[in-house]
């Protein structure tokens, strides 16, 4: 076990995710798609700050999250995701540094967690895909695994609004080129997904999130257009 695996399990999983469940009604679709082994991409969209804490309660691997730079200024919070391995990237730039330790971090078998839509959006719907997730899996030639939040958006510190996640099928994109091409149709593929996944979301918030997981996909593309 590696010190972040530690400090995971302990801190992340114990402490903040207790705290977590106390404060968010958190509920989770298809976990159990979720792969237990290997170098996977986990592409995710974003409203909020609660986000990270929720995804990581609800995962059952520790998450190697991705993080604008900024964060990292922060007393307490740039400590607390140094321990769990979090990487800096520089938003808006290319870091072809931040490139390469996310492409190492899939090589050793671990899940790295991208919002690929760059930043948190505030319209309260899941916004435009970034083709990070998907050059990462092509050219390491692992799966992408959608995943989206919902409730999020609405959630503030003591009005305990519901929050939920649903897991969608591992993506694979091996016949897609390694070039701007093939990372675009990716992308468009992976945008379409987290979007499919968050309107099962919204539809089960207003059953009052019944047991149920995310449908499986009718059309699964193999090949970039």
């Amino acid at each position: 076990m590696s010190p972040y695996d530690l400090v995971y399990w302990t801190v992340g999983k114990g402490l903040i995710g207790t705290a977590l469940r106390l404060l968010v009604p958190l509920k989770s679709y298809g976990t159990e798609r979720v792969p237990r082994e290997g170098g996977c991409v986990l592409a995710m969209n974003h409203f909020s700050y609660v986000d990270p804490p929720c995804f990581g309660a609800a995962c059952p691997r520790r998450i190697v999250f991705v993080a604008k730079t900024e964060l990292f200024a922060h007393p307490g919070l740039s400590q607390l995701m140094r321990a769990h391995g979090t990487l800096a990237v520089r938003r808006g730039e290319s870091d072809r540094d931040a490139l390469r330790r996310m492409r190492e971090t899939v090589r050793r078998n671990e899940l790295l967690g991208l919002f690929v839509e760059g930043t948190r959006q505030r319209s309260g719907v899941p916004g435009v895909a970034k083709p990070g997730a998907a050059m990462i899996a092509i050219q390491e030639g692992v799966p992408v695994l959608p995943a989206a939040i919902h409730g999020s958006q609405h959630w503030r510190l003591g009005n305990r609004a519901p929050v939920s996640i649903a897991w969608g099928e591992p993506m694979r994109f091996a016949e897609h080129p390694r070039n701007s091409r093939g990372y675009q149709a990716a992308t468009e593929e992976i945008e379409g997904e987290l979007r499919r996944l968050w309107n099962f979301l919204v539809e089960m918030h207003a059953l009052g999130r019944p047991d149920g997981v995310p449908p499986r996909r009718e059309k699964v593309p193999v090949k970039a257009v």
